[in-house]
């Protein structure tokens, strides 16, 4: 089968959760015998400022395009998306397969041309806070197409399946993400860059927008009685302003560190050794970071939005959305109580483990590619 996959930014980035799953859809499939071309922005990637060099390449066995963008604020994801369909359109694959609800748009003209579409909501990207009114209704227009066109729905959360359900009268299956198995490695390279030992602090790891509300968590760490440091890791995406307020904030406070954007053995050192994992979104689809943070053997703290909660299922420990005096709470019984913590890690781990298989994952995907739980 061949296999077109759109509406990421890079293959093999690690910026958000739609990369991380389009990579690992695409080199499962691809190990599997699927033809799977996928289509890259070109341009610069916007975490890590890289530059794509605009050749087709084979990666993991998967063959990887760019496509032509406008590397604009608001107009990237419009044009990739674009002229990612036109090019999937030549190439005719079996399917191709949208992913998140703004490069859903032109899946229409892939519908006229015959080929069979399969979309993947990973969140309501219209609620995000960076959006302006002009892309929100731009990725409402997404969600619509997706909900009336696609041959076969994906949502990554029963909220978002509900949504569909309700206010669309569209049924789509449940497929969570997958997450493989993680082992702990040492404090070394973060011991050298940012003086960070096993337990020593608590992380935020994920982009730095208004939605996932970085913002609380320093408001809520900044009165801890604490010695122990808060690392906020991740990059802008398009909200460099944002970031900026977010560094105000931090003045003053010389516990709390900006790592900026994370990869490879740093991010892995991270996870690994860090006391607690803090997401306290207001909005997700379902969050990466959180099964990563899992896998690791992490105790996790979320906002208690079912997108974070579900994931959990009670291995965790979950605060009232939007209440920093709430997280802080929550914050304070943990850093009081080492044996919760550790044992909660645990629990977090054994339970992804068990749930949360890629195989399983890619499995689905492709009966619902073969017309299954339509």
């Amino acid at each position: 089968m061949r296999i077109s996959m759109i509406g990421h930014k890079r293959y093999g980035s690690r910026e958000g959760g739609v990369e991380v799953v389009v990579t690992e859809l695409a080199r499962r499939m691809a190990a599997l015998g699927h033809e799977v071309p996928c289509y890259d922005r070109s341009g610069a990637d916007v975490m890590t400022g890289d530059a794509a060099d605009g050749r087709e390449r084979t990666v993991d066995g998967v063959r990887v395009v760019p496509v032509r963008t406008i590397d604009r604020k608001g107009l990237a994801a419009l044009s990739s998306s674009y002229f990612a369909t036109l090019a999937a359109i030549k190439d005719r694959p079996d399917v191709i397969h949208y992913h998140a609800e703004g490069p859903c748009v032109p899946l229409p003209l892939a519908k006229r041309a015959g080929i069979r579409t399969v979309a993947t909501i990973h969140g309501l990207d219209w609620q995000r806070a960076k959006w302006g009114r002009l892309a929100s209704t731009y990725i409402k227009m997404g969600e619509k197409a997706a909900a009336t066109k696609a041959d076969g729905l994906i949502a990554l959360s029963e909220g978002v399946r509900r949504y569909f359900k309700e206010t669309y009268g569209r049924e789509a299956v449940f497929i969570p993400n997958g997450v493989d198995a993680k082992e702990a490695l040492p404090a070394s390279v973060i011991k050298e860059k940012w003086n960070l030992e096993k337990d020593s602090y608590l992380l935020y790891l994920g982009r730095l927008v208004p939605e996932k509300r970085p913002e609380l968590l320093i408001e809520a760490f900044r009165v801890l009685e604490t010695n122990k440091r808060l690392v906020i890791a991740g990059g802008s995406s398009d909200t460099l302003a944002y970031e900026k307020e977010l560094r105000a904030a931090a003045q003053g406070d010389n516990r709390i560190v900006f790592t900026g954007f994370v990869n490879g053995e740093p991010l892995a050192e991270l996870y690994s050794n860090c006391y607690a994992y803090v997401l306290p979104s207001d909005v997700e689809g379902m969050p990466m970071s959180l099964l990563e943070a899992m896998a690791y053997g992490c105790c996790c703290v979320t906002s208690d939005i079912s997108e974070c909660a579900d994931v959990l299922a009670g291995n965790g420990v979950t605060f009232e959305k939007g209440s920093a005096d709430s997280l802080r709470a929550a914050l304070r019984g943990l850093l009081a109580d080492a044996g919760r913590a550790g044992a909660l890690g645990a629990a977090a781990k054994a339970h992804v483990e068990k749930t949360y298989n890629w195989d399983s994952v890619v499995g689905r995907t492709l009966a619902v590619y073969g017309g299954e739980g339509r």
